[in-house]
């Protein structure tokens, strides 16, 4: 039986530090942009010494470019559903409920992405024309397929895409909004399954499907 009280390995802490710092960075970067944001400030945040963070990620411009890196690669993980999928309603259905999912339990990180791209993203320009260019064109051969196979109504992908990411993103980006109109409160269980159901059924039901 594998001892749970045996140490971390080195490379474990490593892991758990760099999570801390990640989580942290996210909340400060939503908060106070990258411009507004010290490296102080996410230390504090972190619970570590600035000097750790120093260690783990010499400037704030590379702390910033992984922490949308990491958003980015969790969004990646939710694109699986269209590569694995057997038709659009499965494709199509899953990266609703992943993304939507992710807004849910990583709407910093989205923020971060959302605010950066809106001040015409100084820090990871580079990043969009390239990683995100290489991933929107692989999606929307996919949903091109989906339409040449009869499976789908013949609409737009990318702007299919577009439509996607802006109505899952919003639960993030625009969480406090939605706060509000709930009442002051955070959308409960019951209601987040209420809501994917309801932009699922939306979705796809305007791409000639019926769930």
């Amino acid at each position: 039986m594998e001892d749970s009280a045996r140490p971390l390995t080195k490379k474990e802490i490593r892991r758990a530090r760099e999570r801390v710092i990640l989580e942290a960075a996210e909340k400060v970067f939503a908060e106070a942009g990258f411009g507004g944001a010290t490296m102080q400030l996410i230390a504090d945040m972190a619970g570590l010494p600035k000097a750790s963070l120093h260690y783990y990620f010499p400037t704030k411009e590379a702390l910033y470019r992984r922490v949308v890196q990491r958003i980015f690669d969790i969004w990646l993980e939710a694109a699986g559903s269209f590569d694995e999928a057997d038709g659009p309603a499965e494709g199509i259905g899953a990266y609703i409920d992943a993304k939507m999912e992710i807004s849910r339990r990583h709407r910093d990180g989205s923020k971060v992405w959302a605010a950066e791209v809106m001040h015409r993203a100084p820090v990871i320009q580079d990043y969009l024309e390239t990683t995100l260019a290489e991933w929107t064109e692989g999606r929307m051969s996919v949903i091109q397929r989906w339409i040449d196979e009869g499976k789908m109504a013949p609409v737009s992908p990318r702007h299919l895409l577009y439509m996607l990411w802006a109505t899952t993103q919003h639960y993030a980006d625009f969480s406090h909004q939605i706060e509000t109109l709930n009442g002051g409160e955070p959308l409960s269980d019951a209601q987040w399954d209420e809501a994917k159901a309801a932009v699922r059924q939306i979705v796809l039901r305007g791409i000639g499907l019926a769930p």
